[in-house]
């Protein structure tokens, strides 16, 4: 990923020399109305300073001052806590319907249950999930262990509801509704530090709580929201590193008898950085991510990448000759050290339970079936641990079997194949016409949401290949990491409802996208708007058709949501309504 500041609000790093003249032609070009971009200054670079609204906002609302002021505070926080107690009220409400063991919770509330209570996973017998729900307190824990093939984590964390609330559905559902809850109060947050906007931060955090992947993966317990939680809380950490380094950076250069940041590359190229927290945080987040499924080593290493770079361009801007260079010689090492052995000592302590009850899956094979060998001087529970790791490995890369519901990744992003989670089909239905009535629930993502999703991708890239706007390469790394890698094994048994690690950076490059509708707006502090250019006086037309525009878009997209609510939580509807939901063939 580049990591060159967008020119909306850190300026281009190539050529960029603070109180640099604008070029003749530009100057000639003025007396026939043209303004020259304002040059950003070298701190407003490094750190840029967040939209406030400008006095001329408050003037049209008749709020004073000082209240503004409040208001200005208050919105940091407030709008992103506002906007997640709308997405856990949905989330929340009626957890525990369907009373039914729904697609692989018939895995994991089980395997979660044995975790909590003995530290391993058992080996249940068929056919047990209507004892379970009829009277799960008549259900006893297997003793003999379970073959899994998901690391424990996400087990641990469904578990944690079960021991709170009890083995039901409710119970093992609660935890990942709190996840999923808490990711889009982050995904405000990470929004708002992002684009330096409040506004749109708390865009990004709606449209995530109005996605219908995302609001059926809050409310099913399976991995992969969680896995989701952890990506995204990893990427917020590192998004918080780079603006904290970037503040050092800032402090460290020197200042002119006017009072303006100057380049250094001495500065920019041999300042040590020292005590990064945030890294460490991102690996403990990633090593998290990836004790829960393996596919968070890809996005271990794209997030890497990213940071490294990010590091790259923070030198660049301050002036480094050489920031490539500098970042080796600097950065790099204790980059690596404090995300990479952080995450994998995070994996091996997620073991734990397997380890110290020793009687789980393959938990004694270094001792039996695995004596001798040149790697005895390891500890036997490590043996055990990689040989049961290596098997589980030949298991997904084997998986080919055929299911009804699978899908190839390139038909993701247009909703191709959704999965049904649960479905009933009732006679006798007073509200239908034909006595027939349905409830599902269908694991599918918002369609209007998605499907300009798809456009916005492509004005990201734009943005990230051709204006070097960092923010839009960041987003597309979170896209790629979580999508890219499933490429490699089309010919495996694969399901869109993986690509919920990635609903997040799609609802970001929406967000870009509409911030662009929007444009800038006139009278804030910054100069910047809502949106991501500079200000024009002269554009109160293209922002109020942008903003139009906007609008209508996001309205669509919670009408489309308020639509498909009844697949999304397994509502009774007449069988001509869940006909009409239908939109594509393959969604039967």
């Amino acid at each position: 990923m580049t990591s060159t500041a967008p020119e909306a609000q850190q300026g281009n790093d190539a050529g960029d020399q603070t109180g640099d003249q604008p070029p003749s032609w530009q100057q000639r070009l003025r007396r026939f109305g043209h303004a020259p971009r304002p040059e950003t200054g070298l701190r407003e670079r490094l750190v840029p300073p967040y939209t406030r609204p400008g006095r001329q906002f408050w003037d049209v609302l008749a709020v004073p001052p000082a209240l503004a002021g409040h208001l200005v505070r208050w919105s940091a926080w407030g709008g992103p806590l506002l906007v997640a107690l709308v997405a856990g009220v949905l989330r929340f409400w009626n957890l525990g319907s369907p009373k039914a063991v729904i697609f692989d919770e018939t895995y994991y509330a089980k395997d979660a249950w044995a975790l909590i209570n003995q530290g391993y996973e058992g080996s249940w017998p068929k056919d047990i999930d209507k004892q379970i729900l009829s009277d799960p307190s008549s259900v006893d824990i297997p003793v003999d262990p379970g073959y899994v093939v998901h690391p424990p984590v996400g087990k641990w964390i469904i578990g944690i509801g079960e021991q709170l609330f009890g083995f039901t559905p409710f119970g093992w559902r609660f935890m990942v509704a709190v996840l999923g809850t808490v990711s889009v109060l982050m995904l405000c947050r990470i929004g708002r530090r992002l684009f330096r906007s409040t506004f749109l931060g708390c865009l990004a955090g709606t449209l995530l709580a109005v996605d219908g992947l995302h609001f059926v993966m809050s409310r099913t317990a399976l991995l992969d929201l969680v896995l989701m939680f952890f990506v995204l809380a990893a990427f917020g950490c590192l998004l918080a590193d780079r603006d904290r380094s970037r503040r050092k950076l800032a402090a460290a250069l020197p200042v002119d008898e006017e009072g303006l940041l100057r380049p250094d590359a001495h500065v920019a190229e041999t300042l040590r950085l020292g005590w990064r927290p945030w890294r460490i945080a991102a690996g403990l987040m990633l090593g998290l991510a990836f004790a829960t499924k393996w596919n968070g080593l890809y996005i271990l290493a794209a997030f890497g990448v990213m940071a490294v770079l990010w590091d790259v361009g923070a030198r660049r801007t301050a002036g480094a000759v050489q920031p490539y260079r500098a970042v080796l010689l600097r950065d790099l090492l204790p980059a690596f050290v404090s995300t990479v052995p952080v995450a994998i000592g995070t994996y091996l302590v997620s073991w734990t339970g397997w380890i110290v009850t020793d009687k789980g899956y393959y938990r004694n094979w270094a001792a039996t079936e695995g004596k001798g060998g040149s790697w005895t001087w390891l500890p036997d529970w490590l043996r055990s641990l990689w040989h049961y790791e290596y098997q589980v490995y030949e298991f997904h890369v084997g998986l080919t079997s055929g299911h009804t519901y699978q899908s190839n990744p390139w038909s993701w992003i247009v909703l191709g194949r959704p999965v049904s989670y649960f479905y009933e089909e009732q006679t006798g239905c007073l509200t239908s016409g034909t006595g027939k009535c349905a409830r599902e629930v269908l694991a599918l993502g918002t369609p209007l949401l998605w499907w300009a999703a798809c456009v916005a991708l492509l004005y990201v890239l734009w943005r990230w290949f051709f204006r070097r706007d960092w923010r839009a390469g960041a987003i597309v790394c979170g896209v790629a990491a979580g999508w890219v890698p499933w490429f490699f094994y089309q010919e495996r048994t694969i399901f869109l409802f993986y690509a919920v690690v990635f609903v997040p950076f799609l609802c970001l490059a929406v967000t870009m996208m509409i911030g662009a509708l929007l444009g800038p707006a006139s009278g804030t502090s910054t100069g910047h708007g809502l949106g991501l250019e500079k200000a024009d006086p002269t554009g109160e037309r293209r922002r109020t058709l942008g903003a139009i525009a906007a609008g209508v878009l996001v309205l669509l997209i919670v009408w489309n949501f308020v639509y498909f609510w009844p697949l999304y939580t397994g509502t009774s509807i007449p069988d001509t309504s869940w006909r009409d939901r239908m939109w594509l063939d393959t969604w039967v």
